[in-house]
């Protein structure tokens, strides 16, 4: 078997035109992805350089193969079964800014980069203010980013040719916006002065987004045999659903720009993304979010076995078209149609969607797929929707961090300071005191939650329910109200 790299293997040379902040399975399975089919189908002709967002990362394993890796994509396509194999070679090079801060910040130098593209989690766009232009690099990306843009301003001189478009696909609402105020509070915080200012909101666009592409990544359970199918050691391969939508809020000059359309991709340049958001975030990631850890503590791995198993699919049923769909304002039939999609992308034959890789930063996934629809459920219902909270309790009880039942340990991804907090809060706290301390965490939900009525008394008694009886139980007992 063949090692994969550009001499086992074709790359072509083409001007790096793209800076991508990440690294991980989405970005390669759906951004790269995209662009590598733009430059098989248009006149795009561009290469992405990626930027190990976090010091700790994959660049090193990205560039031990020369960029190159391959997209596996399966599902159902117009009622075909789709199971196809593309080798990416639009990855020229990947850096680690940490240790490679003066080529990191080189890459402002270069004429022929255009876009920027990210995806940091959600917990990514923030604003940081210990960070100093000094930093080498600034620990946030907002951070490292305004390094970048205000290195490129002065190499070029403010030329306002030279401006950059940007694409961030955190999953937050209008998150072009977000990132374009938070690096407006770093001109500002640096005393970066006012004609870099004006370069960057006149010269540069921050672009809201939305993307859509289950990913569930490396395939571990199949690399073997995938392997020897390639005839490729690819360590890099990384698995998603055929479906793909891009919604990208921005006038028809960008669109010209970046040709996906002409590829004929699902990239859609629309005046307002907040409807497609809304209907996405509540629908596909409100559910994904709080299924996972009742599903994975209920004993079960990925997404497919939760959706079919006999209780847990009543309560993934409950939590979506009885709670989140009301939460809505679009027409039902058309939020019917769209969950029933997300359904059948759920069931996906072809993908086993581990649960614990939609588990990381789940507090801060709570806080923008689920907390608003908590909030209007109860404000139309006057009552609080016991599925979605009954998944914040399992959240919770997740970041105990142990073993379950049959014997499967795990531990819980998030930032350090969450991780930190979680730690306080299950050391010989009562559960109450562990539900009230989740709910006053502000720096994740930006408000106090235990001010929500009743809130903090259901989540108690879901913390106790769990302990007591096992999670399978309470949901269980939960479907058997309706």
């Amino acid at each position: 078997m063949k090692k994969l790299n550009s001499s086992t293997a074709h790359k072509t040379s083409r001007p790096e035109r793209v800076i991508q902040f990440g690294e991980g399975n989405f970005l390669r399975a759906f951004v790269d992805w995209i662009i590598s089919n733009m430059n098989e189908k248009t006149d795009f002709n561009g290469n992405v350089v990626v930027v190990q967002p976090i010091e700790k990362g994959m660049v090193d394993l990205l560039n031990s193969q020369d960029g190159l890796y391959h997209v596996n994509l399966q599902g159902l396509e117009n009622g075909k079964n789709i199971n196809s194999y593309r080798m990416i070679d639009v990855i020229s090079r990947g850096l680690n800014p940490y240790s490679e801060f003066e080529k990191f910040l080189s890459l402002a130098e270069q004429p022929e980069i255009r876009f920027v593209i990210s995806n940091t989690t959600e917990a990514g766009i923030a604003f940081d203010p210990q960070c100093r232009l000094e930093d080498q690099p600034a620990s946030s990306y907002p951070g490292k980013l305004t390094q970048l843009l205000y290195h490129r301003f002065k190499h070029f001189n403010g030329d306002m040719t030279k401006g950059l478009i940007i694409f961030p696909c955190e999953l937050i609402f209008l998150n072009g916006h977000k990132l374009k105020e938070t690096i407006l509070q770093y001109i500002d915080l640096w005393e970066l002065g006012n004609d870099f200012k004006q370069w960057f909101e006149n010269a540069c666009g921050v672009y809201a987004t939305l993307v859509d592409r289950i990913v569930p990544g490396f395939p571990k359970k199949d690399i073997e045999a995938i392997k020897n199918q390639l005839g490729y050691d690819d360590n890099l391969v990384v698995q998603g659903e055929a479906f793909h939508l891009w919604v990208i809020e921005a006038p028809e000059s960008v669109a010209e720009e970046f040709p996906a359309s002409r590829a004929g991709l699902n990239v859609l340049f629309v005046p307002s993304e907040k409807p497609y958001h809304e209907r996405k975030v509540t629908l596909l990631n409100g559910p994904h979010t709080v299924l996972s850890p009742v599903a994975f503590l209920s004993g079960i791995n990925i997404v497919r076995d939760a959706c079919q198993h006999a209780v847990i699919g009543k309560y993934i049923h409950r939590v979506m078209y009885d709670e989140l769909m009301e939460t809505l304002d679009l027409p039902k039939e058309e939020l019917l149609r769209f969950a029933d999609a997300v359904m059948e992308r759920f069931t996906n034959p072809y993908v086993d969607h581990q649960l614990t890789s939609i588990m990381l930063n789940s507090f801060s996934k709570f806080a923008t797929r689920d907390l608003p629809g908590l909030k209007t459920y109860l404000a139309r219902k006057k009552q609080l929707p016991e599925g979605l909270i009954l998944g914040l309790a399992a959240i919770i009880t997740y970041y105990k961090g142990g073993v379950r039942p049959d014997g499967v340990s795990y531990t819980p991804q998030d930032t350090p300071e969450v991780l930190n907090e979680m730690k306080v809060l299950w050391d010989g706290r009562s559960l109450k005191e562990v539900a009230q301390g989740v709910l006053a965490m502000e720096s994740v939900w930006n408000e106090n939650l235990n001010a929500i009525p009743g809130l903090t008394e259901k989540l108690t008694c879901y913390l106790e329910e769990i302990t007591d009886k096992g999670m399978l139980n309470v949901v269980s007992s939960l479907i058997n109200q309706d």
